[in-house]
Order: C-alpha cells, then structure tokens, then sequence
C-alpha cells in the first residue's frame, strides 16, 4: 500500500510519508515541476523530520477534514505529534488559499531527538536550491520568485541537520511568492483553528449515503482537493509516474483534465450535492469546447488546468523512479490521441445545465449552438477508429465503447428536444440514434458487447457502463456485465481468482497483458448490478473493494489483491468518484433507515 497522505487547499497540494516526510509537492501549481520530488527518486528533495533510533508511526485525519496528523514513537515511549495542513477558510467573502503549507511538531511524551532537514530541488534536473538564510527563515530563489520557511526552530539546527531535543511547539510556514510577517504560532494556530472548521463545515454540506458514511466523506474530501479551483478543473491525480508495475515502463502523468471522465465526476458532486464544484468544473469544460469549435480543432482527451493542450511526453532519464520503476514522465502522449466518446461525454456533461433548473443562469444561445455541435460530432464518430478510452497508442479501430458514449449523447439530446427545452432544426435524431445502437449491435457477439467491430472475442470493462448508461437492450446489458465479472476477474500467478476485483481487458497492448486490477471498475461493477436488481452480489463486491484503500482511506489506480498492493497514481480521483457514486447506489434510503 502506498503509505501516503494527501493535504491541500484546492491550489497546491502534497504527499505526507507515514513517517513524518513530504515526499510531493509541485509549485506554484499540482502539474508544475516538483520542490519535493522523493517520491519518485531517493534524491528527489524532500521536508523531513527524524527520531534518533528506532520508531513506529500512526496517521490519521482529524475527522472530517484534510488535516493530517502523523504521530512517532520512540522505543521508549517518547512521541510527537506532526499536523500538516494547507490553509483554506473563508475570507474577506472569499475563500483564501495561499501557495502555502504549515507544519506544526508537538512534544507528546517526554522530549525526543530529533532531526529536521529541508531540501527543496529545481525541479526535473534535480538541482537542489540554496538556502538563503534570513532572520526567522530560510529563502530559496525558485522560478523567479521566492519558496520560503519560516520557522521558530533554529536556523543552525535545520540547516545543519542537527540533532536536538524538541521541548515546545515548533511551528512552520513554507510559501511561495510570500511571507510570514506576524508572530508564526499565532499565525499558524489561526490558520489550523479556520481550516478546521472550513472543511467540516463543508463535510457538513454533503450529502451522503446511508451506507459506508465516512468511507464516502474521504473520498469527498479527497476528490475536492482535486479540484483546481482558480480553473475549475478536476485533475485525474495529482502524481506523475506511480508504476502500475514494478520494474516495467506503464508510468504516466496524470496531473491533468480528462473530460471523457468529467461525466463520472459530476455525478459524484451532484449526488453530494456539491453544485459550487460542479458549475466551477462545467464553466471549465464549456470553455474547451467553445476554444475547440472556435479553432475548428478536434476536443482532445486531455487538457492542462489552464484549458491548453499538454506538450509532447518527456522522460527524465535521470530519476530512478518509485522504487526503481523508470522512466519517470512528463506530459501525456494521450494529448495527441483521437477518442471519439468524447463529444457523447459533453452531451452528458451538458445535460445538468438543460435538465436541472438550479443551472438554468447557464442557459443561452451560445452553448444551444455548441450543443448543436457536438450532436453533429456525435453523429459523425460513429464507428470511426480511435484509440478507446483505454488510450492504446497503436492499432486503432472502432471501439464499442466510443459508440456506446455517441449514442448517449444523441439520447440525451433526444430528451432535452422532447421536453421542448430544445429545437434541433435539421437534425433527424431519432435517426441517428437508431444508426449508434444498429453499429453498437456490430460488437456484439453470443448476446454479449465485446469492445470493438473488429475483434469480438474481447471484453472490455468499460462496457459495466451499459445499465448506467440506459442502454435500452437489457438482455444484453445483463449478458455483457455477467461476462465482463466472470471472464476479466483478476487471477495471480497461480490462477487463483480473486473476485469483485476487474481487469480492463486482458488481450496485449503496446506493454503487453494487465497485471493489474483497475480499481473503478470494481466500483462500475456494482453500479451495474444494482441497475440489474442484482443487489446481494453488488454488495459482496462492495466489502471486498473498500479493501483496496490505504490505511486513510485512499485508493489507487490500481490494485493487486494477491498482495494487498496499490499501483498506478495516487490518490486517484477516478477511483474516489467510484467509491462515490457506488456507495450512494447501493445504499438504502434514509427514510428507510431512519
């Protein structure tokens, strides 16, 4: 499992080791270079603080809120508290969320050895950045600007790495592009005090389902500090190159915006009944489609939290990677990939503005005429190669799964036209819907939907999708679900199975076969079931997938269940949106419950 925490505030975000170490951190923006980067390389730079002599450590969120606490203990007994936070509270009518991250040590028992050391990097290169030292700080000249620590603690301690007793509190600010003028532990325990009571206050605000409570209040917590506020954008994951094998090159960069996915997310904020996220995350996305149709450019898979498109991939041949999986990347190839489901996923992503009155300040003639764009998109990707939503870099053809998303999207578009919300002149849709699922029939084979035209003896997971979706055979939607849960079951090197845990696909790709399970699918296979009245068997898949989260709660991309190990980036939003959305299916009522 990965030992890891995540804290943040919507702006920046960082990975808190179980030992006390923040080993991620990428400034001034999640997809930026990283400051720390020892994730990824032993080398890479990080913010530790050490016990002299053998130790133990425990993690934990003060409930409800994305404040980690990681406490230490000596052999003898002797402890200390570690708190990590990055400042958000409401502020002058606005929320305030600095480029900032506090760290305060408390003395629990006793007054223990320890050692501090803060070794920020120059990004990819590695370079490490000299201290500058100041009277209560140290300052590291970084991209044109200041990253600074200011600290109560000696300066001749931290920056020689000496050993000392902790006695009272120490406090640290580490910022960039400012400083901290007024008394530090003032400034600290105020900041702590008000970012506390923000984020339960907004837990508080959630909707949640009536099973698995505070499994889902993580996920929440965990997918919002994926949201890049100043954008709107939600990223996938806010790591780059987290192997989903070990030893092999499958390492990707996923601190950015994948629209297809944009569909799920949105159905996770409106079931928390989170709407301020949503209308942040379609102003986003309205955006990339009115640049696309403005440019006459294709809607790409991936976009950067500033609504550009990623430059091409880049491998730092000089990082050792996690645990030696090299290469480490930067950049996503998928950029340059054609993913036909895309125009079908913003038909979907649109429908909240066109269905629900909440969103009707949305409304105008500018986004009917882009509707009426994508729609024509949607018609004209049917059954065209691409390269899937699982982004296979050679080899394109039709995939099932890319049609399944235009005939939704021309659905949906369907409904808003009959209930006269909108006109489509010139636009035969009942016809075009009926070409989609006629194409959509090419894949299927023995009454199951096998991922492309071309190749049916192949499943693929992402066609657990087809009840939720309102595919309107439902023969074949239970078919294809019941194939997909008993023929892409994860199985180790014995052939043991292990079921409620789901390959993608199992035929080769450019990297060979998965060796791992992708843990929404998991999440999708008890979406389906549940649409398939097939309760009691979604609710055993839902007790053994909870398993595959970290001891605070966080999933991974991927998981291997014969050894109880994540794999793939981390935290992965795509994976908390699943635990989401899964937990509100199927869970009862609460006027049942209460």
């Amino acid at each position: 499992m990965y030992e890891y925490g995540l804290i943040g505030n919507c702006q920046i975000s960082a990975l808190i080791s179980k030992k006390g170490s923040i080993d991620w951190l990428c400034l001034p923006r999640p997809d930026d270079p990283p400051v720390f980067g020892k994730l990824l390389d032993p080398n890479g730079g990080s913010f530790s603080i050490e016990m002299i002599g053998p130790a133990e450590s425990t993690q934990k969120y003060i409930v409800n809120t994305n404040i980690l606490q990681t406490i230490v203990t000596q052999a003898d007994g002797q402890k200390i508290e570690i708190t990590d936070f990055c400042p958000r509270f409401l502020q002058y009518g606005r929320v305030y969320r600095p480029i900032a991250l506090f760290r305060i040590i408390k003395p629990l028992v006793g007054n223990p050895i320890i050692t501090i050391s803060c070794n920020p990097i120059q990004g990819w290169n590695k370079t490490p950045l000299k201290a500058i030292r100041g009277n209560s700080h140290l300052r590291y000249e970084y991209r044109g600007d200041d990253l600074r620590l200011t600290t109560n603690m000696s300066l001749t301690y931290l920056t020689e790495g000496t050993a000392f007793a902790i006695i009272e509190p120490l406090c640290f600010a580490l910022t960039w592009g400012h400083g901290i003028e007024d008394d530090l532990p003032r400034v600290t325990s105020n900041f702590l005090e008000q970012t506390l009571q923000y984020w339960q206050s907004w837990v508080k605000s959630c909707s949640i389902p009536s099973s698995y409570q505070m499994e889902t209040i993580r996920s929440a917590l965990t997918l919002k500090l994926h949201c890049y506020e100043d954008t709107g954008a939600i990223l996938a994951a806010l790591t780059t190159s987290l192997p989903e094998e070990h030893g092999a090159s499958r390492n990707w960069d996923y601190r950015f915006c994948w629209p297809r996915d944009a569909y799920f997310t949105l159905s996770a904020f409106y079931n928390l009944g989170q709407y301020e996220e949503m209308e942040g995350f379609l102003r986003y996305l309205l955006g990339i489609a009115e640049q696309s149709y403005y440019l006459k450019d294709q809607l790409r898979p991936v976009y950067r939290l500033d609504q550009s498109v990623p430059s091409g991939e880049e491998e730092h041949s000089n990082w050792a990677g996690h645990k030696d999986s090299a290469p480490v990347r930067s950049n996503n190839q998928a950029a340059e990939h054609v993913q036909n489901d895309i125009y079908g996923e913003m038909l979907l992503i649109l429908a909240p503005i066109f269905l629900d009155e909440r969103f009707q300040h949305l409304r105008n003639q500018h986004i009917q005429k882009l509707l009426f764009q994508l729609v024509n998109s949607c018609k004209k990707m049917i059954s065209k190669p691409d390269a899937g939503l699982w982004e296979f870099r050679n080899g394109w053809k039709v995939h099932a799964f890319s049609n399944l998303m235009c005939w939704a999207g021309i659905n949906r578009a369907n409904k808003f036209r009959a209930s006269g919300i909108l006109k489509f002149p010139g636009h035969n849709l009942e016809e075009a819907e009926a070409f989609a699922l006629q194409e959509l029939m090419l894949s299927v084979k023995n009454g199951v939907m096998r991922s492309s035209t071309d190749d049916n003896s192949a499943l693929d997971a992402s066609l657990l999708l087809l009840p939720m979706l309102g595919y309107p055979d439902k023969v074949i939607s239970s078919n294809t679900v019941s194939a997909i849960t008993n023929n892409l079951v994860f199985c180790d090197e014995n052939n043991k199975s292990y079921p409620g845990f789901y390959y993608r696909y199992t035929h080769q790709d450019d990297f060979g076969a998965p060796k791992s399970a992708f843990t929404i699918c998991s999440f999708w296979a008890i979406q389906a079931m549940i649409k398939l009245n097939r309760k009691e068997e979604s609710k055993e898949i839902m007790q053994m997938v909870m398993g595959a989260a970290n001891h605070l709660g966080l999933f991974s991309e991927h998981f291997i269940p014969s050894i109880k190990a994540q794999r793939g980036n981390f935290p992965q939003a795509y994976s908390h949106v699943g635990q989401i959305n899964a937990s509100f299916s199927i869970s009862d009522r609460w006027e049942d419950v209460l």
